[in-house]
């Protein structure tokens, strides 16, 4: 298997948790968080902002490496409703980060 490029940044995790404010799946907020594809590696999905949300452990599990719509259709889950927050949500933080990029070079002096 040919080496997969992983391109999210520890701030963007941590964007993306606190901004799910627990699992993507099933909103448990009290366990520890891991990192799920929705299109998971094996599949060809990478570790990026647009493809990684915070899961617990059982959604992990259960997702394993099925790719997310079809596990949420599987079990009757809203992927509608997640599918527009996670958009929302990848859009918030692409935002927050043109905005600071923008601020830093009109800040520049000449």
């Amino acid at each position: 298997m040919a080496r997969v490029e992983h391109d999210l940044t520890d701030e963007q995790w941590t964007a993306l948790t606190g901004a799910w404010g627990g699992c993507a799946y099933c909103g448990d907020g009290d366990g520890r968080l891991q990192k799920d594809c929705m299109l998971p590696v094996s599949r060809g999905g990478r570790y990026t902002l647009t493809n990684v949300v915070p899961a617990c452990g059982s959604c992990n599990a259960s997702k394993c490496n099925t790719e997310v719509t079809t596990w949420m259709r599987r079990k009757r889950l809203d992927e509608r409703v997640f599918l527009v927050r996670q958009a929302e949500i990848v859009t918030e933080i692409v935002t927050e980060v043109v905005t600071e990029i923008v601020t830093v070079i009109t800040t520049r002096e000449p």
